[in-house]
C-alpha cells in the first residue's frame, strides 16, 4: 500500500477505517474505550513490537467502524521507535495494516498550544481528519474558553467538545467521523517564504517519486530538515542523506537554519490561532490540581504517599480478593470432582481431575488479584496520580543514571515486562532505552503474583502491623519493594559501564487530576484478564497435561503392601518426572528446595504462574480432590519426615522468582527490541545471566542466614 492511492472509499462490505492518534495524557486510550467497549483485539505491529489495539463499533443504522489506538506521539518527527510507527501508518506506507481513511485526532484542550502542533502535521497528509477537543471541563477549570466555531474555521476540519472519562460527546465523534470521510482532506494551513519553498522543492518532488501524496511530501520534505541520521527506525533519513543534505545547504546559503524552518513555521501559526479562538482569564485561580500537588509533589510528603498508597494497593489486592478466590476454587472443586464421577477410575480421570483442573484450576483462583492489581494500577494511572509519581521518582532515577521516562516502563512492568519493554520505545537516548529494558524484568508482574499469593497464603500469618496493614500485605509490598529497589541498583552499574553517558533533562507533563472512568478501567482489566484467561486456556492447560503424562508414566508395579499415600509417592518418583526432578535435585538442593521444586521452577521458564499449576499437577496426582494446594504444601514432608516447606523456604522462593528471568515472551521481546540479530541475542544473554545468578545467590543467601538466625528451613 501507498500513499499515493489515498484513503479508499468505504463500500457496502467493508468499514470505514479510522486511526486515533493524539499526544500522551491526552485520553486518547480512554476514547477508544468509549467508542469501542469490549470490541477489542491486541496485537503487535508487524515487523516491531509496539502494541497495536484494534476494536470495532456500529452505527445506529448499520454501518461498520474498524478503529486503530496508534502510539501516543507528540509529533511526527519520528525520534522515537513508537512515533515512527504512527507515522508510517498514517502515511500509508505500513504495508501490513490499512491506510486510515479518517484520522481522529484527540487534543488536550488544556494544551492546545503544544497539541496544535501534532494537529498541523497531521492535517497535511492528505487524509479527512477530525478532532476531538477533549479534556474540555477541566480547560474551563484551568480559565480557558475555547471559540470552537472559530477554531474550525482556523484548522478546517469538524472538531467535537468531548469528556471521554464520562462518555460526553462520543456519539457526536461517531458522527462527525462519518461526515468526515465524504469530506476532502484538509491542507496546510500556512504558507512558508517563497525561498523556502524553493530550496525544499527538489526534495518534495523526490518524495513524491517515492509514493507519497503532494500533500504529505510537502510535510514529509518539512519533517526531515530537523531529523538527524541514526537508528534503524529512520531508514528514510539514511536513505535521503545527500539529498537532505543538499537542501539543509541551499538553505543556510538564504541564512536560514534548517533545523529551525519547521518549529518556527508551525509555532507561528499555532500563535495566530491561539490569538483568535482562545480566552484565558487574566489570573488564572487554583485548581483542584494544584491544592492536590502540593502535597502530592512535596519534596518529604511526596515519597511517603506514594509508598503508602503502593502498600495499600498490595493490602487491597490480598484482601478484597480473598472471597472472589475462595469461589472460584469451591466451583473448580466442585466440577472436577462432579465429571470425576462420570467417569471410570482409571488414567483419563486422572487426567481429567489430577491433570487438567488440579493444574489449570490452581492457576484460575488468581485471576481475582490480578483483576484488582490492574484495576487498581488503572486508577491511579487514569486518575493522574501516576504521572507525579514519575515526576517524584525522576530525582531517584537520575541519581542510578536513568531518564525519568524510564519510571513509565518500569511502572509498566509491574503488569507485564512485555509491554514494559515496548514502552521504552518513548525513550529517545538509546543507551537509556537499553538500560531500562535490562532492568524491566526485575519489577515483579502479574505472572509472579500466583507464586507470591501461594506461598504467602500458605506461610505468612496474616499478624496485623499498622491499620489496613497485615504481614501478610507487608510481605506482598517487600517482594515488589525488593525488585524495584533492585533494578535501581543494576541500572546504575550498566549506566556505569557498559552502557555509560550522559543523562538528559526529562520533560513531563502533569495532566489534571480527574475521576478515573468505570467503563475505561472496566474495558482494560477485562482485556488484560483476557490475556491471562488465554494464557491459562493454551500454554497452562498444554503444559499441565504434559506434566501429568510425565507424573503418570511409566507407571510402577504397585505394591499392594504400602499404604495409598506411600504407592502414590512411590509412583511419582518412578515416573519420567521423578526421574528428570531428581536428576536436578543437586541443582536445587543448596537453596533448600526438593525435587517437586526442581521440576516447577524449570517448568516455569514458559511463563512464571506454570510453576503453581505445575505444584498442582505434581500434588493433585492421586490427591484428595478438596484439599487446596496451600494445605497440601503445608503438611508435605521428606524421607525422614521433616517438613519439606517451610516459611524459610517459601521467603527464598519468593526471593528466587523476584530475580529469575523465567519468561521465554520477555526474553523474545527483549532480542528484538535491544537491536534484533546478534546484538539482541547478546544483550538477551546478558539479562537472563545476571538475572538467575541473582536469583539464585539471593535464594541461597536467605537459606543461609535464616539457618544461622535459627529458623527451620
Amino acid at each position: 500500500m501507498t500513499a499515493t492511492a489515498g484513503p479508499d472509499r468505504l463500500t457496502d462490505l467493508e468499514p470505514l477505517r479510522v486511526a486515533i492518534v493524539g499526544n500522551p495524557n491526552t485520553g486518547k486510550t480512554t476514547l477508544f474505550n468509549a467508542l469501542t467497549g469490549l470490541r477489542q483485539r491486541v496485537g503487535n505491529f508487524a515487523g516491531v513490537t509496539v502494541e497495536r489495539v484494534e476494536g470495532r463499533y456500529k452505527m445506529a443504522d448499520g454501518r461498520r467502524v474498524a478503529v486503530l489506538d496508534l502510539p501516543g506521539s507528540y509529533s511526527l518527527s519520528a525520534g522515537s521507535p513508537d512515533e515512527h510507527v504512527a507515522l508510517e501508518v498514517l502515511l500509508g506506507r505500513d504495508e501490513a495494516h490499512w491506510r486510515p481513511q479518517v484520522v481522529l485526532l484527540v487534543v488536550d484542550a488544556s494544551h492546545l498550544e503544544r497539541n496544535l502542533f501534532l494537529a498541523s502535521q497531521v492535517c497535511e497528509l492528505g487524509v479527512p481528519v477530525v478532532i476531538a477537543l477533549n479534556q474540555i471541563d477541566a480547560a474551563t477549570d484551568r480559565g480557558i474558553q475555547i471559540d470552537v466555531p472559530a477554531l474550525i474555521h482556523e484548522i478546517g476540519v469538524p472538531i467535537v467538545p468531548t469528556i471521554a472519562s464520562r462518555g460526553e460527546g462520543v456519539d457526536a465523534v461517531k458522527q462527525a467521523i462519518l461526515i468526515a470521510a465524504s469530506l476532502p482532506a484538509p491542507k496546510r494551513r500556512f504558507t512558508l517564504p517563497a525561498d523556502t519553498v524553493a530550496a525544499l522543492a527538489p526534495l518534495q518532488t523526490l518524495i513524491e517519486g517515492d509514493g507519497f501524496s503532494p500533500s504529505a511530501a510537502a510535510m514529509e520534505a518539512l519533517r526531515l530538515l530537523s531529523v538527524t541520521r541514526g537508528e534503524a527506525h529512520l531508514a528514510r533519513v539514511n536513505a535521503l542523506a545527500e539529498h537532505l543534505e543538499s537542501t539543509r545547504d541551499a538553505l543556510r546559503a538564504l541564512g536560514i537554519a534548517p533545523q529551525q524552518v519547521e518549529a518556527e513555521a508551525r509555532y507561528a501559526w499555532i500563535v495566530g490561532v491561539l490569538d483568535h479562538t482562545v480566552i484565558r482569564r487574566a489570573q488564572q485561580l487554583s485548581t483542584r490540581s494544584d491544592h492536590l500537588d502540593a502535597v502530592a509533589l512535596h519534596r518529604v510528603g511526596g515519597p511517603v504517599l506514594f509508598l503508602v498508597v503502593m502498600a495499600l494497593v498490595f493490602q487491597a489486592v490480598f484482601s478484597w480478593a480473598t472471597p472472589f478466590q475462595d469461589v472460584i476454587s469451591a466451583f473448580i472443586a466442585r466440577a472436577g470432582g462432579m465429571i470425576g464421577g462420570w467417569l471410570p477410575a482409571g488414567d483419563l480421570r486422572s487426567l481429567v481431575v489430577d491433570g487438567i483442573f488440579a493444574g489449570v484450576g490452581s492457576v484460575l483462583v488468581f485471576l481475582p488479584q490480578i483483576a484488582f492489581l490492574f484495576g487498581l494500577i488503572g486508577v491511579l494511572e487514569q486518575s493522574g496520580y501516576m504521572a507525579r509519581a514519575a515526576f517524584l521518582m525522576d530525582r531517584v532515577m537520575r541519581r542510578v543514571g536513568l531518564h525519568g521516562k524510564s519510571f513509565i516502563p518500569m511502572l509498566s512492568g509491574y503488569a507485564c515486562a512485555v509491554p514494559g519493554i515496548m514502552a521504552t520505545r518513548t525513550i529517545e537516548d538509546p543507551k537509556d532505552r537499553l538500560a531500562t529494558i535490562m532492568v524491566v524484568p526485575l519489577m515483579s508482574c502479574s505472572a509472579r503474583l500466583p507464586v507470591y499469593t501461594l506461598l504467602i497464603g500458605g506461610f505468612v500469618p496474616a499478624i496485623p502491623l499498622l491499620p489496613g496493614l497485615d504481614l501478610q500485605g507487608a510481605t506482598m509490598l517487600a517482594m515488589y519493594l525488593l525488585g524495584t529497589v533492585t533494578a535501581l541498583i543494576v541500572a546504575a552499574l550498566f549506566r556505569s559501564t557498559l552502557l555509560r553517558g550522559p543523562v538528559r533533562p526529562m520533560i513531563l507533563e502533569l495532566p489534571p487530576y480527574r475521576w478515573p472512568s468505570v467503563r475505561s478501567l472496566g474495558v482494560s482489566v477485562w482485556q488484560r484478564c483476557q490475556i491471562f484467561l488465554r494464557r491459562a486456556g493454551t500454554v497452562i492447560l498444554s503444559l499441565s497435561i504434559v506434566l501429568w503424562a510425565l507424573a503418570t508414566f511409566p507407571h510402577a508395579s504397585p505394591d499392594a503392601t504400602l499404604p495409598e499415600a506411600e504407592r502414590q509417592e512411590a509412583q511419582l518418583a518412578y515416573s519420567a518426572l521423578g526421574r528428570f526432578g531428581h536428576a536436578i535435585e543437586p541443582i536445587v538442593r543448596p537453596l533448600g528446595y526438593d525435587w517437586k521444586i526442581g521440576v516447577s521452577i524449570v517448568a516455569s521458564f514458559a511463563a512464571r504462574e506454570v510453576f503453581v499449576s505445575t505444584m498442582g499437577t505434581i500434588y493433585g496426582v492421586g490427591a484428595d480432590d478438596d484439599a487446596a494446594l496451600q494445605d497440601r504444601l503445608r503438611v508435605e514432608r521428606d524421607a525422614s519426615g521433616a517438613l519439606v516447606y517451610t516459611p524459610l523456604i517459601a521467603v527464598g522462593l519468593m526471593v528466587f522468582y523476584v530475580y529469575a528471568l523465567m519468561c521465554v515472551s520477555t526474553i523474545a521481546v527483549t532480542v528484538r527490541e535491544a537491536g534484533g540479530g546478534r546484538i539482541g541475542w547478546r544483550w538477551a544473554a546478558i539479562q537472563f545471566g545476571y538475572m538467575l545468578a541473582l536469583a539464585y545467590g539471593a535464594a541461597w543467601l536467605v537459606i543461609v542466614v535464616g539457618r544461622a538466625l535459627g529458623f527451620a528451613g
